[in-house]
C-alpha cells in the first residue's frame, strides 16, 4: 500500500541524521510516558520541530522528540509525544507514526496512552492492554473507503502472556475513542459504560486502525491515570496523569521492553 509522499522525505532526513534504515519496533509514548526514553540504549533524539514536514505536539506531557536507539538488542524508534486530532491535525496526520513505522519496515508497533477508567473495578495506576475499541467520533472520510478487517485479540493475548511471565498484573478491556480536548461529561461516561467501554481517551484508535490497514501488528497499552467523570468525586486534572505515570514508569518500561523482545 502506498504511503504519503512526505513520509519518504522524512525518512530520508532521519537516515541522513544517523537513524537506521530499518527498525524492529516503533513505540508511541502517550501522556506522561516519555520517561521510557531512558531505557533506550545508544539513544539519539531529534526535536519534532527540526524534522521537515513533521507536526509539532502542543499537549502537556508530550516532549515532542523522536528517538532512535536499541532496546533488548533491537533497533527501535520512539515517539515521545503524539499528534492529536483535537490539536487541529486531520486524522491522516495523526497516524504519521504508523506510516513512518511502515517505511522503516518495522515488525511491530507499540502504542501507549493515558486513559480514564470507566470500569469501576479498575484503579488509578493500572496498566490495561486494549483488546477492542469503540469508535463514536471518528471522521471516517479521513480514511480510505476500502473495507478491511482488524482484530486486536491475537496481539493482546500475547501481551497478556508476556506480562504474566514477568510477574506483572495487567487489566484488559475496550478503549473508547473520544475526540476531546475536553474531558467527558458524567452523562457521557454513563452512556459509554452501557456501551461496554472500560476506559476512554483521545488517541490511539486512529493509529490502531491504520496499523491494521497496513498489516502492521500493533500492541496497545493504556495507563489508567484517572477515574472518568462521575466514577469518583473531584475535578479531573493533568497532574493526575503525571503522578500515575511516575509511579508506574518502571513497570511500563519493563513491559514494553519485553514486548519488543518477545512479540
Amino acid at each position: 500500500m502506498s504511503l504519503p509522499g512526505y513520509i519518504t522525505e522524512i525518512k530520508e532526513f532521519l537516515v541522513q541524521n544517523y537513524f537506521p534504515t530499518e527498525v524492529d519496533s516503533v513505540v508511541i509514548l502517550g501522556s506522561g510516558l516519555g520517561d521510557f526514553s531512558s531505557a533506550i540504549n545508544n539513544a539519539q533524539k531529534i526535536p519534532y520541530s527540526n524534522i521537515p514536514g513533521f507536526p509539532v505536539t502542543s499537549v502537556k506531557g508530550h516532549s515532542g522528540e523522536l528517538y532512535s536507539g536499541e532496546v533488548a538488542g533491537k533497533n527501535i524508534i520512539a515517539f515521545s509525544g503524539r499528534f492529536h486530532h483535537y490539536e487541529g491535525y486531520d486524522l491522516k496526520k495523526t497516524v504519521l507514526p504508523i506510516h513512518l513505522a511502515k517505511s522503516f519496515e518495522a515488525k511491530k508497533v507499540i502504542i501507549s496512552n493515558a486513559a480514564g477508567a470507566i470500569n469501576i473495578s479498575f484503579n488509578i495506576g493500572d496498566l490495561m492492554v486494549i483488546d477492542d475499541v469503540i469508535r463514536l467520533f471518528q471522521n471516517v472520510s479521513s480514511f480510505p473507503s476500502s473495507p478491511f478487517r482488524y482484530n486486536l485479540y491475537p496481539v493482546s493475548d500475547k501481551v497478556r502472556r508476556i506480562a504474566a511471565e514477568i510477574g506483572l498484573e495487567i487489566q484488559r478491556g475496550s478503549y473508547l475513542y473520544a475526540k476531546g480536548p475536553n474531558y467527558e461529561t458524567k452523562a457521557e461516561i454513563r452512556a459509554f459504560r452501557i456501551l461496554g467501554a472500560d476506559v476512554v481517551g483521545m488517541s490511539t484508535v486512529p493509529e490502531l486502525i491504520e496499523a491494521a490497514r497496513l498489516n502492521l501488528p500493533a500492541a496497545a497499552i493504556s495507563l489508567i491515570t484517572n477515574m472518568a467523570a462521575g466514577v469518583e468525586m473531584g475535578k479531573l486534572d493533568h497532574s493526575e496523569v503525571e503522578k500515575a505515570a511516575r509511579e508506574r514508569k518502571g513497570d511500563f518500561a519493563r513491559l514494553v521492553t519485553e514486548i519488543i523482545k518477545r512479540l
